[in-house]
């Protein structure tokens, strides 16, 4: 249904508030990287400790709450993230592999690190975990799972772990 323009005094943006209204309904949002009930053996520790810190009833675990030894005793190749909000940034604050203290904008999406920061930026969105299997016909086979952390009234710190 299209609506035409008339004289009356209809604004140009009015007009197309009401016709993209009526040509797009309103759908829920989904996450697009859904963890799976089982995300894979080295995976489902990381996916378990997350779950163990949650406090009572809440959806995530506070970041404060996560200790860094923990991480070290995971296996995988897990990693902690921080949140910048604006401009969304996400920061390596704790990599097996020694790429502490970078923004991951600023590396190489290759290996591993590929569409890192599309599932980032859907893990703040949604505020729930995600997975993402890239598999060899891709050029790259691993499987990665992110988990949302708490603190300061926001998703501030994203705990993951990568399986090769």
């Amino acid at each position: 249904m299209k609506i035409k323009m008339r004289s009356s005094g209809l604004s140009k943006l009015k007009h197309w508030k009401i016709v993209s209204q009526l040509q797009s309904p309103v759908m829920p949002c989904q996450n697009p990287f859904p963890l799976p009930d089982h995300p894979g053996a080295k995976l489902q520790p990381v996916v378990s400790l997350w779950k163990g810190l949650r406090r009572a009833e809440n959806g995530m675990p506070f970041s404060d709450d996560l200790g860094l030894s923990a991480l070290s005793n995971l296996p995988g190749r897990p990693f902690l993230l921080s949140v910048f909000i604006s401009p969304e940034r996400f920061r390596i604050e704790f990599a097996k592999e020694g790429a502490t203290g970078k923004f991951i904008d600023e590396m190489s999406p290759d290996g591993d690190l590929g569409y890192l920061r599309a599932q980032s930026s859907a893990t703040v969105e949604a505020a729930e975990p995600t997975f993402l299997r890239l598999t060899e016909t891709s050029g790259r086979g691993f499987s990665r799972v992110l988990l949302p952390l708490w603190g300061n009234g926001q998703v501030n710190m994203l705990l993951g772990a990568v399986d090769l």
